[in-house]
């Protein structure tokens, strides 16, 4: 991963390939923001009227790289666009900062070392900027998130015909008070958990056919190892032998077969548990109910709501929350051949409820329904599901925003604040009791499928029915965001992206800090 550092230097004579500073969008043109006095100042105070003349404005994202000033030490200034200048006495908002170092590190791809002197005016705006750069100069290069390289080299040592110039090296954090402990805090938080934002992302682009249920149970194991992290991994006789008729539905069809895994993270000291269950559908062919030409070639990310819950529980390792914090990874390929469950057949699930399955590719809610009954054993103090879970989440509120169902009106709420303090968008959503009516079934107890329209919210409702009394429970679908088929923006890459991570590592936190009730 790219490396952070934190410097006193002055950007003029901090030595880098390029200097980073941010532009805003004044009333009369664009405007220098603080942070790069220094460079202004080599410019003979007139940098603002150099970028109009190149026809910068200070947008949002936008990017202008010019030569750099004599006084300075980097031979380049990239100036990165923070949208309107903020009102008198308020500084720039997080997700400003997190955005533009992302677009920064991005247009800085193949370079050793970039200075970054956008507006630091604290530890907040420290980390906002740290996670933004570090999140923006991903690129996924592994076939199975080790150090073997997914693209085939060409007898000259390079890359195949595509030019691959990897990664920003280094980012030096212009401002960043290295002998401050707050400042060293917040931006070794924002390392952590990028690290395993991008474990996530990782996951996510990995093949399916190199990224199996066993594979993915093998990568947990492995880190659960390395960072001292419990864990339990159920084959698929041990699946059998324990009823969980649900994962097994779905994974019967599959030459590679289902897991459920239990990977766990405790502190002596913690007042709080928390149950995150991931749906990890490894590849998602829509099983008998094939899914139309043109809907599969994405769906090795089907498993991006386990990767998520896998990469909170090792970040909350690394940062030593004081929360007992369990992850359960469903995983399972969804594929079509002789024998898989078919439509009208009916399920057993974990526990002892019956399912009949009217469409196999409403297969999500099946495995998250056997680990959410599974979890609730536990008697945690709540549940929260993961899931790229619904198209008609999609169709209601795009690519970039996850929706949140819950049991708990309250709980909603919260999970809505933790995510808007995170950076992510997410917006709460309804589950109408007159919906319910539509999941019942005439052979079992209730059916995997129910009214098209509100689709989203029907497979909400399902999920709640696997709820245990007395236990708060959120939903997090996210189909939307969760892998991005359009060209990279801010921070967020083409492909995995890792939605959610941020989310739940703040809602562990906040559980950490009695903040959940």
């Amino acid at each position: 991963m790219t490396a952070l550092t934190l410097s006193t230097s002055s950007a003029a004579a901090l030595r880098a390939d390029a200097v980073v500073v941010g532009v805003a969008k004044g009333a009369k043109g664009p405007v220098v923001a603080v942070g790069a006095e220094a460079v202004d100042k080599a410019f003979g105070g007139k940098l603002a009227a150099v970028l109009e003349t190149l026809g910068a404005t200070g947008a949002d994202g936008e990017v202008t790289k010019l030569p750099a000033a004599s006084g300075l030490k980097a031979p380049v200034v990239l100036a990165v666009g923070l949208g309107e200048v903020p009102a008198k006495g308020d500084g720039y908002d997080a997700e400003t900062l997190r955005r533009a170092a992302g677009v920064a590190a991005r247009a800085l791809s193949g370079s050793k070392k970039g200075a970054f002197a956008l507006p630091v005016e604290d530890t907040a705006g420290a980390a906002a900027v740290a996670e933004g750069a570090l999140l923006g100069a991903y690129t996924y290069d592994k076939t199975n998130g080790n150090a073997k390289d997914a693209k085939s080299k060409d007898k000259n040592g390079g890359k195949g015909d595509k030019k691959d110039n990897g990664p920003l090296a280094e980012v030096a954090l212009v401002g960043g008070k290295p002998r401050d402990k707050a400042y060293k805090a917040a931006t070794e938080r924002a390392t952590a958990l990028v690290a395993e934002i991008n474990r996530a992302r990782d996951l996510i682009n990995t093949p399916s056919n190199l990224l199996t249920p066993a594979a993915f149970a093998a990568e947990a194991v492995a880190a659960a190892k390395e960072h001292g992290l419990k864990t339990e991994v159920l084959d698929e006789k041990a699946l059998t032998k324990g009823g969980y008729g649900g994962i097994l539905g779905v994974g019967q069809g599959s030459d590679a077969p289902p897991r459920l895994v239990r990977i766990a993270y405790t502190h002596p000291k913690a007042e709080k548990t928390l149950a995150l269950v991931g749906k990890g559908i490894t590849y998602d062919s829509g099983g008998i109910s094939l899914k139309p030409a043109g809907h599969n070639e994405t769906m090795k990310c089907d498993m991006s709501g386990a990767a998520a819950v896998f990469a909170t529980v090792v970040a909350a390792a690394k940062l030593g929350l004081r929360v007992n914090l369990t992850g359960w990874l469903a995983l399972a390929e969804n594929m079509p051949s002789g024998s898989a469950t078919r439509p009208g057949d009916v399920l057993s699930m974990y526990g002892g409820k019956t399912v009949e399955v009217l469409n196999t590719d409403a297969e999500g809610r099946l495995v998250l329904a056997d680990a959410i009954t599974r979890a609730g054993e536990e008697k945690p103090d709540a549940i929260v599901d993961v899931a790229t879970l619904t198209g008609a989440m999609v169709l209601a509120l795009g690519n970039r925003t996850f929706g949140i169902m819950t049991n708990d009106e309250a709980f909603r709420g919260t999970l809505h604040e933790i995510a808007e303090e995170a950076g992510e968008q997410s917006w709460p959503m309804p589950l109408p009791s007159h919906l319910r009516k539509g999941i019942d079934s005439p052979v079992a107890d209730l059916a995997n499928m129910g009214e098209r329209m509100g689709g989203g919210l029907v497979a909400g409702i399902f999920l709640k029915e696997f709820v245990a009394d007395g236990i708060t429970w959120g939903h997090l679908d996210i189909a939307g965001p969760a892998f991005n088929e359009s060209g990279p923006f801010g921070y967020t890459p083409k492909g995995g992206t890792g939605a959610a991570v941020r989310t739940l590592v703040r809602l562990a936190e906040r559980a950490a800090d009695g903040g959940l009730g």
